[in-house]
């Protein structure tokens, strides 16, 4: 008798298919949808985005060097980046039965701190980058 060469570590099926990969298009798609859904319905995203836009104003009236325009940028980024990590943590969280929500709801305090941790480190390199600035126009 010949060995099964389908027999190799499954019930002797042939083995699995391989799943075809994503394209890019559709992986951008989904992360665009899903930066989509995660600033929906989220009332932070908004006050982030005043602050941000306000940011970028004053960067700009106050003509910052590049290396200043990518830290703040790079700050915005990283807010933003924060709140949709708890964005998707809340989403997750609001779809756990009681009992579940009970023994992790600290899950949703680390996350809003994270949010806080990146906005104070954002608030101080743009303090640090606006005080530079300003002292210059006033020095």
């Amino acid at each position: 008798m010949t060995p099964n060469p389908w027999a190799a570590g499954d019930a002797g099926g042939p083995p699995p298919r391989r799943k075809k990969p994503r394209l890019w298009r559709d992986k951008f798609r989904e992360a665009f949808r899903g930066t989509k859904r995660g600033i929906r319905g989220h009332s932070s995203f908004y006050i982030h985005f005043f602050f941000a836009a306000l940011v970028v104003a004053v960067a700009g009236v106050l003509q910052v060097s590049w290396v200043e325009w990518c830290l703040l940028l790079g700050c915005i980024g990283f807010v933003f980046t924060a709140e949709l990590f708890n964005s998707a943590i809340e989403t997750l969280f609001h779809g756990l039965d009681e009992e579940s929500k009970k023994r992790i709801h600290g899950c949703l305090d680390i996350a809003a701190g994270a949010v806080l941790m990146a906005s104070l480190t954002t608030a101080a390199v743009g303090s640090i980058i606006f005080i530079r600035q300003f002292a210059k126009l006033w020095g």
